[in-house]
């Protein structure tokens, strides 16, 4: 399973459920989405269903599930892989194509 994620905290879940039913998960973060890479960021803003990302994002990371991170997005964000979570690593459009060619899921 690929999973593409555009700006939406709701995504962790999302990628948490597919992961622990056993199926692969990858994700790549662009635009807006490049932020929630940030260990500073605030991970406990409640989405409209009361969710917030510190509830499944610890999971991926302890799990390792790969997340790349669009460069361009966050290198005009000033963000750098320091920033990042462990799991997270700069990547670019070429391997998200790559990606997509087997997507079975998108979320944006």
């Amino acid at each position: 399973m690929c999973i593409h994620f555009f700006n939406s905290p709701n995504y962790f879940q999302f990628a948490k459920i597919a992961h622990s039913k056993g199926h692969h998960v990858d994700l790549f973060f662009i635009d807006g989405g490049v932020m929630w890479a940030s260990t500073k960021r605030d991970l406990t803003i409640k989405t409209t269903t009361g969710d917030c990302p510190q509830d499944y994002l610890p999971y991926l990371v302890d799990n390792e599930v790969k997340i790349g991170i669009c460069t361009p997005c966050a290198n005009n964000r000033q963000l750098d892989e320091a920033m990042f979570f462990s799991n997270m690593q700069l990547d670019g459009g070429p391997h998200l194509i790559d990606m997509a060619a087997d997507a079975k899921i998108f979320n944006f």
